[in-house]
């Protein structure tokens, strides 16, 4: 046995790491990014701006500017504390080091987003992975049971949901926090393109803590989560979190994007318009089944055993999409498509009329 297999866990050794593929030259609608760039003479300005930050010191420790603007921008009561992440990643690895007594367990609906399990994983936690219903919905009935059984220590709730792209019944979600002797955590990375808000079940529930990300209104490259909650649950996650873990150039970038806000909001408005046309176009494609989305991403399901081969067609037209197919059973012949730029929707609609009427079969 090598050094490597006999040190290593064997639940790591048993893992693929987390696929990132390639985009280069491609149109990307893979990853849930914001499309649109900033306008130059804001570009211009945050330049200016990072040629003046200190970068042979280490960054403010706990982000306490970033976070002033993060509470003034969302609106978050003085009375909850913010706690901030290398993305929402990073946060779903405290939380998870945060209760990893031995047995203990997180509980998530399936499909959901793949981090939840690789960190359980990571963490030497149980996971319990709990099966939508066939159009997507939360089954109250089987997550209560699940609760009964498991007792999670943490449940996580995203919405919308990814890869689905729905919100879930608000009166469902009560009943799984109200159930529940753990923490539960609403992972709103997509809160920019819903009307939905769950900062007040904070008010409601003291096991109920809010994650939120940067990533999705237009700056995925900073990598800035944020989790909102009670001093009393944050005070204890501050004990984990490692010094320094948002640096200089995150922190300035992210006060500036901040302090001008109206522009990622703009694009976002505009992605949901977009989004809106782009349901629509793919909804006149023969073949294809549309399902509804509160993100800024749209499932959809090919005809039967067609998913793989409609990405690598459009793979092979320069457009990058991310299949589904085999990744979980509710998923079979579901490919995930990213809300681009107009030109972007209208090019990828151009290509998938192609591939659907061209019936290719590689």
């Amino acid at each position: 046995m090598s050094r490597v297999k006999k040190l290593i866990r064997q639940e790591i050794l048993d893992l693929s790491a987390y696929p990132v593929p390639s985009a280069a030259g491609m149109i990307k609608l893979d990853a849930m990014e914001n499309p649109y760039i900033w306008p130059a003479v804001a570009r211009e300005a945050w330049a200016d701006l990072l040629k003046d930050v200190p970068i042979n010191r280490y960054p403010d420790a706990s982000g306490e500017m970033v976070k002033d603007a993060l509470r003034e921008e969302m609106g978050v009561n003085e009375k909850y504390d913010i706690l901030l992440g290398n993305g929402s990643d990073e946060i779903i690895q405290m939380l998870a080091m945060a209760v990893a007594k031995p047995g203990a367990t997180i509980l998530a609906p399936e499909p959901g987003f793949v981090m939840y399990k690789m960190i359980a994983t990571f963490c030497g936690l149980n996971y319990v992975g709990v099966p939508l219903t066939a159009d997507f919905e939360l089954d109250e009935p089987a997550m209560l049971a699940a609760i009964e059984e498991h007792d999670p220590q943490l449940i996580f709730l995203a919405q919308p949901n990814n890869p689905t792209g729905n919100l879930w019944d608000e009166t469902a979600i009560q009943n799984i926090i109200e159930a529940s002797q753990g923490l539960v955590i609403l992972d709103e990375a997509y809160t920019a393109f819903t009307d939905a808000d769950h900062l007040a079940l904070l008010e409601k529930y003291d096991h109920v803590l809010v994650m939120r990300t940067l990533s999705k209104v237009g700056l995925a490259g900073l990598r800035l989560g944020l989790l909102i909650g009670s001093k009393e649950w944050l005070s204890e996650l501050e004990k984990i979190r490692m010094p320094y873990n948002i640096n200089s150039l995150t922190q300035a970038s992210a006060l500036f994007a901040l302090e001008h806000f109206d522009m990622l909001v703009m694009q976002t408005e505009q992605l949901r318009v977009d989004r809106v046309v782009l349901m629509n176009d793919l909804t006149a494609i023969a073949g294809l089944e549309v399902f509804p989305s509160e993100a800024n991403f749209v499932l959809v399901r090919t005809p039967d055993g067609m998913a793989r081969n409609w990405f690598q067609d459009l793979k092979e037209k320069g457009i990058l999409i991310k299949c589904l197919d085999g990744g979980h059973p509710l998923l079979k012949n579901c490919l995930r498509i990213t809300v681009g730029t107009t030109d972007q929707n209208e090019r990828l609609v151009t290509a998938l009329n192609e591939i659907a009427q061209s019936g290719s079969v590689q």
